[in-house]
């Protein structure tokens, strides 16, 4: 009876059943979420805001980073990243599905680490350009670069995040 159990817990696993199955469930959808929320920026927003002319586009994206710091942005982008961390140290206690695994590391260095180690230090340099002084368009074209390509890099962690985790389902 015990041997049979344990067969029909691993019988389980593949789908979205049990206790799991909510946590795997948030953890898709929020990364889906914030791979379309980068992916507006890197292929619309910033390329708009890079247009407008002279330092405009920074004003404009100092704007945009003080807004992001809120609750509503912050519960989706870490929030995401502490239900993949339930998830991934659960998985690491259980079966191990490697689709999990890799959907969780994608979130967790592909989104959070790039985000703490290039995205944040970058708006802080944004936040301390004088829009108004010699060469402040020069800069923000090239902090917006950057900041672009480190973007991209979130968006398509993200979404390689939430592909890994559906295909659990």
């Amino acid at each position: 009876p015990h041997r049979r159990g344990a067969a029909q817990r691993a019988r389980r696993e593949p789908g979205v059943s049990g206790e799991r199955a909510p946590v795997l469930v948030v953890a898709t959808v929020g990364s889906g979420l914030v791979a379309g929320a980068f992916a507006v920026f890197s292929l619309m927003v910033v390329p708009a805001l890079t247009a407008l002319p002279g330092a405009a586009g920074a004003t404009a994206m100092q704007s945009v980073n003080r807004t992001a710091v809120r609750p509503g942005f912050m519960t989706l982008l870490f929030g995401t990243a502490l239900v993949c961390l339930v998830l991934g140290g659960a998985e690491l206690a259980g079966s191990r599905r490697p689709a999990v695994l890799t959907g969780v590391a994608l979130y967790l260095f592909g989104v959070v680490g790039v985000t703490v180690l290039a995205n944040v230090p970058l708006n802080d340099a944004l936040a301390r350009l004088d829009a108004a002084a010699p060469g402040a368009a020069e800069e923000w074209r090239a902090n917006a670069g950057r900041w672009t390509r480190w973007n991209t890099v979130r968006s398509l962690a993200a979404a390689g995040a939430a592909t890994a985790l559906v295909l659990v389902t």
